[in-house]
């Protein structure tokens, strides 16, 4: 079957001016174009149409909406990979729900007590928000190194709820670690060291791959980021620095 532009316009709700707007620059071209010079649609573009108005939805821009349409051959994959990432953000929203709901019942509690200042635990207004560092920080990443923070993207979206609670226990578990060695003065070339940092190497490799001066990057990143430092810091302090300095040697001996 074929639809015309404005069919698409009305089951879409896209209007006809962004659906020539998409052609024009290469996103969404038409199956053909009729003798009266209105396009023409077949379904390989309303899925593609579905796949673009995903990604505008996860908030993804236009240019690099058609790398990824363009790069990816696999739609079920492309479409699993929107499918998981939406149903996180669904899960987001319903505890934002909740927390509001919960708020609501608190304040008219309190209201029936003549006291409209009633929280009974303040911590959970703020239950389901993003936090607004968090997302600074990815900004930043996609700015300055959009081919890894792809790589990356790709990674977190096929992890599930389990997956990520249990690779932030192995995280945690490895900075204890380390900490330790640090504490006990143990030197950052150390073969037991460097066998705790070649777990974190591998770790990494799990969302991208840096080469050597990439993974001593991301070791200065820790130790001279204050967000960063903070997170290695609060086990012991300098562990960052002394972090930084051990994926330095693993940089040279190993991904030189």
């Amino acid at each position: 079957m074929i639809w015309s532009i404005a069919d698409v316009a009305r089951m879409s709700g896209v209007t006809s001016r962004t659906l020539r707007h998409y052609d024009e620059i290469g996103l969404l071209p038409p199956a053909g174009i009729g003798s009266n010079g209105h396009r023409y649609y077949e379904e390989a573009g309303l899925l593609r149409l579905q796949q673009i108005l995903l990604m505008r939805e996860l908030g993804v821009g236009l240019r690099e909406i058609r790398a990824v349409l363009d790069s990816q051959v696999d739609q079920v994959a492309v479409l699993r990979e929107h499918h998981q990432r939406l149903l996180a953000e669904r899960n987001r929203l319903e505890t934002l729900a909740h927390t509001v709901g919960r708020t609501i019942a608190e304040l008219e509690e309190g209201k029936d007590d003549n006291d409209m200042t009633k929280i009974n635990r303040p911590e959970n207004l703020f239950e389901g928000f993003e936090h607004s560092e968090h997302s600074e920080h990815e900004a930043e990443a996609r700015e300055r190194w959009p081919e890894h923070w792809e790589q990356s993207r790709q990674a977190v979206a096929t992890m599930t709820a389990e997956d990520t609670d249990r690779w932030q226990r192995e995280a945690t578990a490895q900075m204890i670690r380390m900490a330790e060695f640090m504490v006990a003065g143990t030197p950052v070339a150390d073969p037991a060291v460097q066998a705790e940092i070649d777990a974190h190497y591998r770790g990494v490799c799990r969302f991208w791959t840096p080469n050597a001066a990439a993974y001593k990057g991301l070791g200065r990143t820790y130790a001279d980021d204050p967000r960063f430092r903070a997170n290695f810091d609060k086990i012991a302090d300098g562990l960052a620095a002394y972090q930084c300095d051990a994926m330095a040697v693993y940089a040279e001996a190993r991904l030189s």
